[in-house]
């Protein structure tokens, strides 16, 4: 058999944090993926931007039958190509990696199976429910179940399966559910055994019903009741009394749009999901460097001449730096140069290269830089440069003029507007007009501007009178004004994780509130 070109890689039960170590190598340097259609899609941002990717699921524009799918997988690999073969849950539990792990042995092809999460165990963990448990029967049960619209129960010897004492568990859609129920209650299982269903297993939109066996199956047996749950009978199903842990998170359920460039998302997007939101990256900027450098580039050629150098933002220290070191200086150069970070972010990301900082004013926001650098200092003919976005105010510069400094401010990196359509911007309209969106989040005025501008100023205006807003701080927030666009949360202090607290804050007094109604 020929080395490993082909990897059959479990993608877990749903959320896509739950990906192997191992997966997670094989997908980012595949030159092809081929996935499956309960496959999260945020999964699929790890595949490199050159590789093939293949929807084989039957919603996708032309599903493929097994067969069709087991030839794909070797005509790839015959191109010479790695292929990775993203399947739901385990490729080998219920599913059908054992045969196309069968038909690539046969056809003298190598691969690699990375196990991932199954549903059956995942879904029950994340609605607080362990399959087994020392007083809860010696027996873990896994039954095969169908997507589809079948109402006839898997052929299992059923009367021998419900005289087991331990715990039971499928995935199926609602008709087989009700079928498996009943097949259950008619051979001995008792009406009072506890059981759940578990719904989205994993995801922020997770859904679990705990009750009797009996309530269970009058709930699947209703004609309208077709979505696909897991089903857990059993003692176990009882503990999730004790042992809930996901959905009772402070933001759990909610959709949050981040609007936050995408490459300085990531702490958001975190602390979020975190938190049990579910939350939608649209980011409507990016931060790219300055057209014309050379300004930045004479002012790091002649830093020893400036008394201070102020920095309004970690964009501005990362453009900064960038410049400083990939000319003929260091650090060393800022020997003697006094530094003001605003802001603990900002501070930070200074921090990050031994650097002393000098100042870092007690609020986050520009005008507090002047009051702090006017205080017991004499600014007049002291030399203060300020490297910053080319959408920056002239607030700050300005007023440094206006106390005597001899200000120099050149432009370390341009905020870029992004096709929203191209990154879901369609979606993201959709969602908002069909009320499935809580909060919408800017951290910038550029990113406010833009995602008005993505969706029309009025229609913006109207859809964005629906959720709840948050703006990290007063000028975002302004700006959000100018555009009619009011504010609901904002933080006191101008910071991400501030932000993020101050949403959580939001949203447990309107649950308060709505508890008290």
């Amino acid at each position: 058999m020929t080395e490993a070109r082909i990897f059959l890689i479990g993608a877990g039960p749903g959320d896509p944090s739950l990906l192997t170590v191992k997966g997670h190598r094989y997908l980012t340097t595949a030159d092809v993926v081929v996935y499956d259609h309960l496959v999260h899609q945020q999964m699929l941002s790890l595949v490199r931007p050159d590789a093939e990717t293949i929807d084989v699921g039957p919603a996708a524009p032309r599903p493929l039958e097994q067969d069709a799918i087991c030839l794909l997988l070797a005509e790839k690999a015959r191109e010479g190509k790695t292929v990775a073969r993203l399947k739901w849950g385990d490729p080998f539990v219920f599913d059908s990696g054992g045969k196309e792990a069968l038909f690539l042995h046969e056809q003298g092809l190598g691969f690699e199976v990375v196990p991932g999460i199954p549903s059956s165990i995942g879904s029950p963990a994340y609605a607080g429910i362990p399959v087994t448990y020392p007083e809860a029967g010696d027996t873990l049960t896994l039954v095969r179940g169908h997507e589809g619209d079948t109402s006839v129960p898997p052929r299992v010897a059923w009367s021998r399966l419900a005289r087991v004492k331990g715990t039971i568990v499928t995935y199926a859609t609602g008709p087989q559910l009700a079928a498996m129920v009943k097949a259950l209650r008619r051979h001995g299982r008792p009406a009072s055994e506890p059981a759940a269903l578990i719904y989205r297993g994993t995801l922020p939109s997770q859904h679990t019903i705990q009750g009797t066996l009996e309530e269970v199956e009058k709930l699947v047996s209703r004609p309208a009741h077709r979505e696909a749950a897991v089903l857990v009978v059993g003692r176990v199903a009882a503990l999730r009394d004790h042992l809930r842990w996901y959905d009772t998170r402070p933001l759990f359920g909610m959709r949050i749009v981040v609007t936050r460039a995408r490459a300085q998302a990531a702490e958001l997007v975190t602390r979020l999901a975190q938190l049990g939101a579910d939350p939608i990256e649209a980011p409507t900027i990016q931060i790219v460097p300055p057209e014309d450098p050379a300004p930045l580039d004479d002012a790091c050629a002649q830093i020893a001449s400036f008394d201070w150098v102020v920095f309004t933002s970690a964009n501005a220290v990362s453009h900064f730096m960038h410049h400083l070191l990939a000319g003929p200086g260091d650090v060393r150069d800022l020997k003697g140069v006094q530094l003001c970070a605003v802001g603990p972010v900002t501070a930070e990301a200074l921090a990050r290269y031994g650097i002393t900082i000098d100042l870092v004013p007690d609020e986050y926001r520009a005008e507090a830089v002047i009051r702090a650098l006017g205080v017991d200092r004499d600014l007049t003919g002291r030399r203060v440069l300020l490297p910053r976005a080319d959408l920056a105010r002239d607030l700050l510069p300005e007023k440094l003029r206006q106390a005597g400094a001899d200000v120099t401010a050149v432009i370390a990196y341009q905020t870029a507007p992004v096709d929203l359509e191209a990154v879901g911007g369609s979606d993201i309209y959709r969602m908002l007009l069909e009320q499935r969106v809580d909060l919408v989040t800017f951290t910038s005025g550029s990113s406010v501007r833009n995602f008005v501008t993505a969706l029309g100023t009025d229609q913006a205006a109207d859809l964005l009178k629906r959720v709840d807003v948050a703006c990290i701080g007063p000028v975002t927030a302004d700006e959000a004004t100018r555009l009619d666009i009011s504010t609901t949360i904002m933080p006191s202090e101008y910071t991400v994780p501030a932000m993020v607290r101050a949403i959580v804050e939001h949203v447990q007094v309107r649950r308060r509130d709505k508890e008290g109604d």
